[in-house]
């Protein structure tokens, strides 16, 4: 079978196999995750996929090509997915911060060792670091434009916005492990502190539901 533009052939020890470019895309991120950018190359990922190096270029003009097409899928899922959270309509201040919950809860919204990977790669390289800095005021826009619609003036809803934020962020980058079980009793005093308001209990109630349904979904 001739190669298209969509596969590659190539032959291992069971036979026939097909390299896709969601195959090349998927190793070249497990590969920034797990070992950092400097091990994401053409050869290195070739030959892990038992494939030619000049299969590649089927799906990619270069490696620069590829390192890009990472970050926009970072750019699609960890960004993308805070800011729809936070625009989220919501009929009070609570429910908006819990829609931003979702994506500490979900790791198909929001991946916490894909965005240390990129912070990672920001150190190395200045390009990606205006990159990050630019991802990091999208997302803390979107919440402080959240607050804002429920009535926080500006600089209260900023401040906010960034101590929800970079709280999170600075969990992952500790890599403190705690389960969801321990967590989750602190929810309501999470709410409190980021909104200033009581939290009803249902509303608390709602979210635990959420969280364990997404987790057993994850499973």
């Amino acid at each position: 079978m001739e190669a298209t533009d969509t596969t590659i052939q190539r032959a291992g020890a069971t036979g026939n196999v097909k390299a896709t470019r969601e195959d090349w895309l998927k190793l070249a991120l497990e590969t920034l995750i797990s070992d950092g950018v400097e091990r994401v190359r053409v050869l290195t990922l070739g030959q892990k996929l038992d494939v030619s190096r000049s299969s590649f270029y089927w799906y990619f003009k270069s490696r620069q090509d590829l390192l890009d097409q990472l970050l926009d899928y970072w750019r699609q899922t960890n960004t993308r997915f805070i800011v729809e959270r936070a625009r989220r309509p919501s009929a009070t201040v609570i429910r908006g911060v819990m829609s931003i919950f979702e994506c500490w809860v979900d790791e198909r919204l929001f991946d916490p060792q894909l965005d240390f990977a990129i912070r990672a790669w920001a150190r190395r390289s200045p390009a990606i670091r205006r990159v990050l800095d630019e991802a990091d005021e999208e997302r803390v826009d979107a919440i402080r434009e959240m607050f804002m619609r429920h009535g926080y003036d500006e600089e209260d809803a900023f401040v906010r916005a960034r101590v929800l934020y970079f709280m999170q962020i600075g969990y992952y980058s500790l890599e403190l492990n705690e389960p969801m079980g321990s967590r989750l009793p602190h929810v309501a005093a999470y709410l409190r502190s980021f909104t200033g308001q009581e939290p009803p209990a249902e509303d608390v109630e709602e979210f635990s539901r959420y969280v364990e349904k997404t987790i057993s979904g994850n499973r």
